[in-house]
Parts: structure tokens; sequence; C-alpha cells
């Protein structure tokens, strides 16, 4: 049977301000992948994103015609991942200070990715999210998709007590992230790759994450700030799953959807 994460009663006065369009509320598939190998999920998004790009270009043939166009589907798929480092496409390969030996010694594997973004660490522990959305479902502005996704995140972990925000010029959620703050730290990372306003690619968001895997890259190509986890803030572990259901209505609320697990 499916769930659905409803869009809560307080979300149509923050419409907005998120940016809904006259589209209505959307409709988002998810699929709790579980954990899963790298290299055939990101195999699974390029699908998902060609079959989204198909339906937008038949629809430029309806336009013409007069034929009414076909709905692009919204898709999040959520996993955990083995050990893996993945290199964006405007990431120096310097950033990961492993060979294949050390890769190897650490039970790691490297993938160079076609998203934006440096060097980032996926792991055991740690709630990667795929969202392959048709933008034009929800506002077609990169700027405001990140900084939504960003929000979703800041809101869970206002959930458990925690307060993070944004460090300004640099993508993903923090800590200690107002100026002159000491220890400035980094609990989730974002890369997206956007075709067509569909995206894929996402957000990284350390829970109970091995953060020794980090020492062997430069995050994000940043020197000078450390990574933190959930479990690390908190002082203990925190189940997945829990940190999935916050998180889901908070992204609900802010993109005006409706999230819909697909079923088993």
């Amino acid at each position: 049977m499916s769930q659905s994460v409803a869009l809560p009663s307080s979300a149509a006065d923050n419409l907005a301000t998120a940016g809904h369009n006259a589209f209505g509320v959307q409709r988002v598939e998810l699929e709790r992948l579980g954990r899963v190998e790298y290299e055939p999920t990101w195999a699974y998004q390029e699908e998902l994103l060609a079959a989204a790009v198909a339906i937008k270009t038949r629809n430029r043939q309806h336009e013409t015609a007069g034929t009414p166009p076909e709905l692009t589907p919204n898709r999040l798929l959520l996993c955990e991942h083995p050990p893996v480092y993945t290199l964006g496409k405007s990431g120096k390969p310097e950033h990961l200070l492993l060979n294949e030996t050390g890769l190897a010694a650490h039970g790691a594997t490297f993938h160079r990715i076609n998203r934006g973004g440096d060097i980032t660490f996926h792991g055991p522990g740690q709630l990667v999210g795929y969202p392959i959305l048709d933008l034009e479902n929800f506002k077609p502005d990169i700027h405001w998709y990140l900084r939504t996704l960003e929000e979703a995140v800041i809101l869970t972990l206002a959930d458990y007590g925690l307060s993070a925000g944004r460090i300004a010029g640099l993508t993903g959620v923090w800590f200690d992230y107002e100026a002159g703050a000491p220890n400035p730290r980094k609990i989730c990372a974002m890369g997206v790759k956007c075709s067509r306003w569909v995206t894929m690619h996402g957000f990284a968001l350390n829970i109970n994450t091995d953060l020794s895997y980090f020492g062997h890259i430069v995050p994000c190509g940043i020197t000078d700030k450390a990574v933190t986890s959930l479990a690390q803030e908190l002082g203990h572990p925190v189940p997945m799953r829990e940190v999935e259901d916050r998180f889901l209505p908070h992204l609900a609320e802010l993109m005006g959807a409706e999230i819909v697990e697909k079923a088993s």
C-alpha cells in the first residue's frame, strides 16, 4: 500500500514564498531504495531523467498540434551507499587523497560524475536524496531549488533542537554558520544537474556516517572547515527512517507537493 506525505495545512500560506506556481499541488513519487551501489543508482537517475525529458520533447509536438500535453513525473529516491567518493564536473582530482590501493584498503570506490560541485563522500549512515523533478512543475529556478532543499534540511535539524544554516557562497547546510563563528562544520552536501529543467543528483545528509572517510578528501574543495554528522552533534545514533520521516513533510510543504510512497 502506498503512503502519502500530505501537504501540511499551513502550506497554503507559504506557497507564495516557496515559489509555487499555478499548477497546483504536485505529486512526487517516493522510492526508498535502501543501501544500494552507487553506479546502478546513477544509471537509474539517468533513465528517469531521460524519460522526463522525452515527455517534454513530445509536449512541444503536442503544442504544435494543439493536443493536450503529457504530465511529467516527479520522483524522489532515498538511499544509502557503500563507501564511495564522487567528483563533480568542476572538481579537482587532487582533492582525492587516496590512490587505487588506498581506495581498496578503505573499501571505497571512486566515480567522476556529471553533477556540479567538487568531491564528496557517500557511505553507510548517510541519507542520500536524489530528486528527479521537473522544475517547470514547481518553479524553473535552480537557485530556488537548492535553497529549498537546504531549508528542508535546516527545518529537519531544528526538529532535533539544532540550529543550522547557510554560509554565503557555499552550497549546503552548516553548523556554526554565522559570520565569525569559531567552528563551522558541514552536515549536508549538495550537488545537482539540471537538463531541460529536470533535476538529478541531490543531497547527502550525514546522520550516523563514519566521518573518518572525509579525512581522505578535501570535502567539496573546502580546506578550512570541518564535516559533522547528526549523531556527532547529538552524542548518540539516530534512526535513519526517523530522519527521513521528519524531512519529507518539510520538503512537501516547501515545494507545495504531496509525496506518495511507491507501492512495493
